[in-house]
């Protein structure tokens, strides 16, 4: 039976018209389409390198305490140079390896030491807290059905690693106006901080 959106007779079987499929008939046909794959698809590689991230989020829990502990070590020198100088050549570089690595969105409030190195900012709702109730059976995407849940790989990338339970911890909601700045600035800022907290409270004790 053709795609008429009639009821159908005893002997056929249903066929529903969807929007989609309205819109293709509807297009013009041209004698050249520029990609005949969604965008999604068109990304894949991205999903190949961001699922192979998750899949070693141990060492890169590992890696990333490093890191961590080597910005912190350098904190005299971002205060040298001032934060502010630092940022846009520091940003320029956590862009390119976050990216690659994790498809890093730069919302400037890093959360990918608790979600499993999967970010959560590349889910289309951009939900922090966890996965909608649109997940397919198959572990993919409501809106990106190409697209592996975000959230099922963070709980899998999280169980991986050593603090597993950072997982349940609660993320606050975006500051947007920390957007395509460095997170790995702030935190080191905020640590360096903490620290010098502690030593005045030491000497004072």
């Amino acid at each position: 039976m053709a795609e008429t959106g009639l009821p159908a007779g005893p002997g056929d079987h249903p066929t529903v018209v969807t929007q989609a499929t309205l819109n293709r008939k509807a297009a013009p046909h041209t004698a050249y389409k520029p990609a005949g794959t969604s965008p999604s698809r068109r990304a894949r590689h991205r999903y190949t390198v961001r699922l192979w991230a998750v899949r070693h989020a141990r060492f890169f829990e590992w890696f990333y305490s490093r890191f961590a502990d080597v910005f912190l070590f350098l904190h005299p020198l971002w205060n040298a140079i001032g934060y502010k100088r630092a940022e846009r050549p520091v940003t320029f570089l956590e862009r390119h390896v976050k990216g690659f690595l994790f498809d890093c969105r730069m919302c400037g409030q890093c959360a990918l030491s608790s979600t499993g190195m999967s970010c959560p900012m590349n889910c289309p709702k951009q939900l922090r807290n966890g996965p909608c109730g649109g997940v397919r059976a198959n572990g993919n995407c409501e809106v990106e059905p190409d697209m592996p849940c975000v959230w099922v790989q963070a709980w899998k990338g999280s169980q991986l690693m050593m603090k597993n339970e950072a997982i349940l911890a609660v993320q606050k909601p975006v500051d947007q106006s920390l957007r395509e700045t460095s997170s790995w600035l702030r935190v080191t800022a905020q640590a360096a901080e903490e620290r010098r907290k502690g030593q005045q409270e030491e000497t004072a004790a």
